[in-house]
């Protein structure tokens, strides 16, 4: 619920929000979205992290080594954004950067062993996470939540 359906719960505590808006799939994923990267957010906040350090780190752990041009496609990070990422990470040991033998203009990122201990102890964070934002449902419907999503975001992905 947006703050300002909040601002219109009757005395009852009913949202007064119209049928055919709670049947639109858009409007109630755009809700979920909100409040779930308002949870992921805050909650990486105290594990003192960005939603982009994990990626980057969950990238490097499951690919390897690779360029930051890679690792921005891999991840979803802008280009022009994963320099500020990567010198976090590097100014944290979470990484390492050398030059690459085969292009000096560009560097290799691997991850660290610290960053390794970091990803673990952010995947449980994570894990956290996701058991409140998806309390209402059963460990089978969590499953095959997340397979629709992953279903749905493929489909459009590959044909956009």
């Amino acid at each position: 619920m947006i703050r300002a359906e909040a601002a219109e719960l009757p005395d009852d505590g009913a949202p007064k929000t119209p049928d055919r808006l709670r049947r639109l799939a858009s409007r109630l994923l755009s809700q979920l979205t909100m409040e779930s990267d308002r949870l992921i957010t805050e909650g990486l906040a105290h594990a003192d992290a960005r939603k982009w350090h994990y990626a980057v780190l969950a990238s490097l752990q499951e690919y390897g080594p690779g360029s930051q041009a890679e690792l921005s496609r891999l991840s979803g990070i802008y280009r022009s954004d994963m320099v500020g990422v990567l010198n976090e990470l590097a100014g944290r040991g979470l990484i390492e950067r050398v030059p690459d033998p085969d292009d000096r203009r560009r560097n290799i990122v691997t991850i660290s062993a610290r960053g390794r201990r970091r990803l673990r102890l952010l995947d449980k964070v994570l894990d956290d996470l996701h058991d409140e934002l998806l309390t209402p449902l059963s460990p089978a419907e969590r499953d095959q939540f997340v397979q629709l999503l992953t279903r749905l975001l493929d489909h459009h992905t590959h044909h956009s």
